[in-house]
């Protein structure tokens, strides 16, 4: 059952830029100007919400420019690294910054994927940025800052697949302790929007709050401003798109006939602004922009640009001159080589775009919230990695011989520990993830203590038992140790006679084996591999709706 929580409206206030290093290409003069003192923090003034304004909207308009810069450089992060040990000069343009120090919470743990926190400044310094969107800079005071837009790029461990989780910028969330960004101190937790965390307490606030809420270890975070987007899309050769019916909008000044369209930068910006087409409603316009981010994904990916020496050079200094990362990722030499190569398997159809489930706030239709348990359960398929990962068998002699799905697998949990109700919520895991669970019960460790780690325990006599004893193994974290010989569980009742609506039973053949699951202390999640509709609605693959007009 969806979960939608509200609070009364809220500030959102606005973060002046700190100075730039008077050399960008130089890390000393980069050094030396964050050493400088910051300036004094900017007055607040109240945020307009992600419906304020007309059609021609200069906050959307800024929205969607930071959003699409957000995308570029993602590509730039998980494509164009694969260039990395040939432009080493290129990459020596990237602005770094460190926030390690400014990270005042609990972390957690690093679980072999990488997770990119790309953050998109709205900033207006600067000539080109300034042009689109002047009355916005005049407000500003043409240098001030936003973010408009948080995304955490996940790449798998394996390295093969990505996904790129949006984080809607009007999302009402908690906001964990963190220190002010100009001034030092530490501002308390609070209920706000989750934009507000940068906005007053920088990049290291807003990994703290993505952390608290996700449970998922940001490893690396890029910063950008859009100045360099039309730079980025010139650099590779332009963009196609496909229109259903021709556009003629003098508010992004964009002209365009029916069918493909092949866009330059100065268009592209038209083309991502553009409101005042189709039915002009923002879930129209979402998917417009994921179809544009997917096209430049594939076209970044694509041999074309990885094997044109020159190309492939203008498109590296396009995005690493528009950026700031931190040191950890723009000076280790090791891991960027790491990440370029296992990049090269990293086709465009292997790249995901999905927005966090959400809804409107009921006090506030201009604020969202996000739809439980949906988001909960797309954070655990990124911590756990929905990918299957091959491992031994329950016996550690040979891997099964037949892929054993999850409604084949027999499972009857027992509470190990002394938490009440443990079972049945793992049960309910298993369930929701497809697992043929058929029995609960509790299990007493000898001396009466606490389990301190799950186990599994399958029958001796039945010889496909240790390979499904393997699919339910892959299936919890951390990983239990199997061993042959089951135990004697007390307290045991059928799990279907208290959930009648389920199906379970339904894909296992008669004589399957009942594994046994006892959870221990130590249990974190089952993994998540069917992520709710809401999820998968708002998904798309780099790969999809290559010939559809939008």
């Amino acid at each position: 059952m969806s979960d939608y929580r509200g609070v009364p409206p809220v500030v959102d206030p606005v973060h002046d830029r700190r100075g730039a290093p008077t050399q960008p290409g130089s890390r000393m003069a980069r050094r030396a100007a964050a050493a400088a003192p910051p300036p004094p923090p900017p007055q607040e003034r109240p945020s307009h919400g992600h419906r304020s304004g007309g059609p021609g909207s200069g906050q959307k308009k800024m929205r969607v420019l930071a959003w699409v810069s957000i995308g570029l450089t993602s590509v730039m992060v998980a494509g164009t690294l694969t260039a990395y040990t040939l432009y080493r000069d290129a990459f020596g343009n990237i602005n770094e910054k460190s926030v390690k120090e400014d990270i005042i919470n609990p972390r957690p743990p690093d679980t072999g994927a990488l997770n990119v926190l790309l953050v998109g400044s709205d900033t207006r310094a600067g000539k080109g940025n300034a042009r689109y969107g002047q009355q916005l800079a005049r407000e500003a005071d043409a240098g001030g800052k936003r973010t408009d837009t948080i995304i955490l790029m996940h790449i798998s461990p394996g390295r093969d697949k990505a996904r790129l989780i949006s984080f809607p910028r009007d999302s009402l969330v908690q906001i964990p302790k963190c220190k002010n960004e100009a001034t030092k101190q530490e501002m308390a937790p609070r209920r706000d929007m989750i934009n507000s965390a940068y906005n007053s307490g920088g990049i290291a606030c807003t990994i703290s709050t993505v952390e608290t809420l996700t449970g998922i270890r940001v490893n690396h975070f890029v910063e950008v401003d859009f100045s360099g987007f039309k730079n980025i899309v010139d650099a590779l050769g332009g963009i196609e798109i496909c229109l259903k019916s021709g556009v003629n909008d003098r508010a992004s000044k964009l002209v365009l006939p029916a069918g493909k369209s092949l866009l330059d930068g100065e268009k592209a910006l038209g083309y991502v602004r553009l409101r005042k087409y189709g039915d002009g409603s923002d879930i129209q316009r979402i998917k417009r922009q994921q179809i544009f981010l997917s096209k430049v994904v594939a076209k970044a990916t694509s041999s074309d640009l990885l094997t044109d020496v020159g190309r492939l050079r203008d498109f590296i200094a396009a995005a690493a001159g528009s950026v700031t990362m931190d040191p950890e990722l723009a000076n280790d030499t090791e891991q960027l080589i790491q990440i370029a190569m296992s990049a090269k398997e990293m086709t465009a159809g292997g790249v995901k775009f999905t927005t966090v489930p959400w809804g409107p706030a009921p006090d506030d239709p201009n604020r969202v919230v996000w739809k439980e348990p949906d988001a909960t359960e797309l954070f655990t398929s990124i911590k756990t990695d929905t990918e299957p990962v091959p491992g031994p068998s329950a016996t550690a002699s040979a891997k099964p011989k037949v892929a054993i799905k999850p409604e084949q697998v027999k499972i009857q949990v027992l509470n190990g520990t002394k938490t009440f109700g443990k079972a049945r919520e793992v049960a309910d895991e298993l369930a929701k993830q497809g697992f043929n669970v058929v029995g609960l019960g509790n299990f007493e460790a000898p001396g009466g203590v606490s389990l301190k780690k799950s186990e599994i325990h399958y029958a001796k006599t039945i010889e496909t038992a240790a390979d499904h004893a393997v699919a339910l193994g892959a299936a919890v974290l951390p990983k239990p140790q199997a061993a042959s010989g089951k135990v004697a569980a007390t307290n045991a009742q059928s799990y279907l006679a208290a959930n009648s609506g389920t199906t379970a039973g339904a894909g296992a053949k008669k004589g399957t084996p009942v594994i046994q699951l006892v959870v221990g202390e130590d249990f974190e999640s089952v993994k998540v591999t069917k992520l709710p509709d809401s999820v998968n609605n708002s998904t798309i693959t780099a790969s999809e709706q290559k010939n559809v007009c939008t």
